[in-house]
């Protein structure tokens, strides 16, 4: 088949590579453009683009897909299908039926669970016990396509949003090829969504990431795990920024209040919730790099005293 392939993050970048090991011919690549980043400021290329730089690809970098010359460049290919995933521009209808095929999306939830931008990390900070990625015939509308392949997979308990992205990006360069075969045989079958279990995966915030510890300790571990790598959850002690990286739920009642230090052993910092102890294993203190708890107090321990409320 001849494909346009549009993606732009290391997940992407993940699938074209798995795409270029196949007989499929990937005619164009349509990515972001290149944007600021570092210290510097330097404009820096997509992980897309910079594969698809080291195979000689046709690389195209529109900031809109509106316009009627950039469609009818799109239509130059002769594509007989545009696969894409998390290329970050909305596609309008009329390119939708540019390819022969159409085009897909590879979404990273089990729909109609969890349409939007963010759907592994909803899905951690939910409790979601498994997830998978879907192969859907992009319409019109957001994530509500008919869906042509699925693969599940578990999450497990103490797994972070970052750890799944990763194993996900795998899965789903699997899925694609596994429906590229049923429709090379005739054999792929469009499910229409239905509007039973229909979830949205909003964007996240920085704000949203700062730990209400009035929440119970199964709650806001999964935070802690739907928000690592960005944006981070944090909380505040004594007016510093803590970062916490990683955190357990310890199956304990107090009545102490939600936010205070309850005990602090190498095993890590345990914290009053309004439900169960959170016990933090790995932080990071302002302008240090994340430590686990038990490097944290030996250099640190004053901080935490019995008592202390985090905020």
């Amino acid at each position: 088949m001849r494909i346009i392939f549009a993606g732009t993050p290391d997940i992407a970048a993940v699938v074209l590579q798995t795409l270029l090991t196949t007989e499929h011919e990937i005619v164009a690549v349509y990515t972001q453009p290149d944007r600021p980043a570092g210290r510097g400021q330097h404009l820096m290329p997509s992980p897309v683009k910079v594969l698809a730089l080291q195979y000689q690809l046709p690389v195209e970098q529109p900031v809109g897909l509106k316009s009627a010359e950039i469609q009818a460049q799109m239509a130059s290919y002769n594509a007989d299908l545009m696969v894409v995933i998390a290329y970050g521009l909305i596609l309008p209808k009329a390119v939708l039926t540019i390819p022969k095929l159409g085009c897909w999306n590879i979404h990273v939830s089990l729909l109609p669970r969890w349409r939007g931008a963010a759907p592994t990390q909803r899905a951690i900070e939910a409790g979601d016990t498994e997830t998978g990625v879907c192969i859907m015939q992009m319409d019109a509308g957001l994530d509500t396509g008919d869906v042509l392949y699925q693969k599940t997979c578990p999450i497990l308990p103490n797994q972070t949003a970052g750890e799944l992205h990763d194993q996900l990006a795998h899965l789903g360069a699997e899925a694609l090829l596994h429906a590229l075969t049923l429709q090379k045989n005739g054999a792929l079958h469009a499910t229409p969504q239905t509007v039973e279990g229909l979830t949205y995966a909003h964007k996240l915030t920085k704000e949203e990431a700062h730990i209400d510890w009035s929440l119970s300790a199964q709650q806001i571990v999964n935070k802690i795990r739907a928000y690592n790598p960005w944006p981070m959850a944090f909380t505040t002690l004594e007016g510093q920024v803590i970062r916490l990286w990683r955190a357990e739920v310890v199956d304990q009642k107090t009545a102490a209040p939600s936010g205070s230090i309850v005990d602090v052993t190498r095993a890590g910092i345990d914290v009053a919730t309004s439900n169960g102890l959170v016990r933090i294993t790995q932080l990071q203190l302002p302008s240090k790099k994340a430590q686990s708890a038990a490097d944290v107090l030996n250099g640190h321990r004053e901080m935490f005293k019995l008592g202390v409320k985090l905020l």
